[in-house]
């Protein structure tokens, strides 16, 4: 089968939109969480806390006939594979439209405020200020299509709808396509906006951190203090592509992807199981033809809540047998749903690459309950980490799990 390399990144993240940005918060310890006043006149939602890209605008350079069908989720997707395409040297390549590029791209849901006008409307029996592009916001394939049509793409289109695993099984699944040798590239990755909705669904589990006085210490994934998760959004788009394309046109490469695992717990919506779990990472490995000894750390789902973290890292200890390096780097950037796997899985690209991992912000006082794992805290660690293992598990008993190699 073909092997298939990572050749361009790119994202929008609430700690900007470059690596430099990027590193330089993870280094300094500075998360993107702050107070969002914007939900002050939701009385009854207990967490004001979010993550948002504040700096993100649509870039003057997009025509305004692309933009009128793109919402905020769109547009980070297609801003995020803008710059994975410039990265990758792809981004005027004639290539895009001959049908050997494919897009494998997630989200949890479209863009809200469409979809709450949609509803609104019909509830009201009216059909007058319903759009053909404010259904194309709002439905849960928007940043893929906008994607396809605003690079012209022509090949294979995968939309993935997976909640918090909708961008690494977007990643698993371009992986498997290339390997297949269905398509020389994909465009792999996704996005999710922040809005009040989501805030309020996990608010209403009692998923949230409402540490609302303190937005600078939460959210503490592993930590026996935590509280919740922060919702954040964002997009982050990997360009992958088999190997031998990309020597033959002397693209640089980043990484390998060396396997791909995913399965569903088929027990529960939201209760994590962390025997589905163990297997996920165990198929991830299986296709990738290592053991658990080949891994240097783990990149965690690791989202600050409680079953989630349990389950998380007894999962991890029962696959490695050992005291595996492990951090979340959702107390950063907040749980991006959709684009959470796409992200963590640049960032982790990245810091490899460096000689260096970023420590579980906040984690203080590992929980005990938690599994006996290398925790990495306090300031960042230096470590000659080549090969990496990427989860990510979702709403639904969603698994995934992929393993990375960095080119070094």
């Amino acid at each position: 089968m073909r092997r298939v390399v990572v050749t361009g990144m790119g994202g929008v993240t609430p700690l900007g939109d470059s690596w430099q940005s990027i590193s330089t918060a993870l280094k300094a310890g500075r998360s993107g969480v702050r107070v969002m006043t914007e939900w002050d006149q939701h009385a009854e939602i207990q967490t004001r806390l979010g993550v948002p890209a504040d700096h993100f605008t649509v870039p003057a350079h997009y025509p305004r006939k692309m933009v009128r069908s793109m919402g905020r989720v769109a547009l980070l997707g297609v801003r995020a594979t803008e710059l994975a395409l410039q990265d990758a040297g792809l981004l005027d390549d004639p290539m895009l439209k001959l049908g050997r590029v494919g897009v494998a791209y997630g989200s949890s849901f479209g863009s809200v405020e469409p979809m709450l006008a949609l509803g609104k409307n019909l509830a009201q029996g009216r059909l007058t200020g319903i759009s053909a592009t404010g259904y194309i916001q709002a439905m849960s394939h928007t940043a893929a299509v906008n994607i396809g049509v605003y690079f012209g793409l022509t090949g294979r289109m995968i939309a993935t709808s997976t909640a918090c695993t909708s961008s690494s099984q977007a990643i698993g699944y371009a992986y498997e396509t290339i390997q297949a040798g269905k398509q020389a590239v994909m465009i792999a990755g996704g996005s999710d906006e922040l809005n009040i909705c989501t805030a309020a669904v996990f608010d209403t589990l009692y998923a949230t951190s409402t540490r609302n006085e303190d937005p600078t210490g939460t959210p503490q994934p592993f930590d026996r203090d935590r509280d919740g998760l922060v919702v954040g959004e964002g997009g982050c788009t990997l360009i992958l592509e088999d190997r031998e394309h990309a020597l033959a046109r002397g693209a640089r490469i980043y990484a390998e992807v060396l396997g791909f695992g995913t399965n569903s717990d088929g027990a529960h919506i939201t209760q994590p199981q962390k025997e589905t779990m163990a297997d996920t990472i165990r198929l991830a490995l299986a296709d990738a033809g290592l053991g658990a000894d080949a891994i240097d750390w783990v990149n965690a789902h690791g989202t600050a809540t409680e079953h989630g973290d349990i389950a998380e890292t007894h999962a991890t200890r029962e696959v490695f047998q050992r005291a595996v390096p492990i951090t979340s780097l959702k107390s950063y950037f907040g749980h991006t749903l959709g684009a959470c796997g796409s992200i963590e899985a640049w960032v982790g690209i990245k810091m490899s690459r460096a000689g260096w991992a970023a420590p579980t912000l906040n984690l203080r006082n590992p929980d005990p309950r938690c599994a006996d794992l290398d925790y990495l805290q306090g300031a960042p660690r230096k470590m000659q980490a080549q090969t990496f293992l990427s989860n990510n598990f979702a709403f639904g008993g969603i698994n995934t799990a992929l393993v990375i190699r960095c080119e070094m």
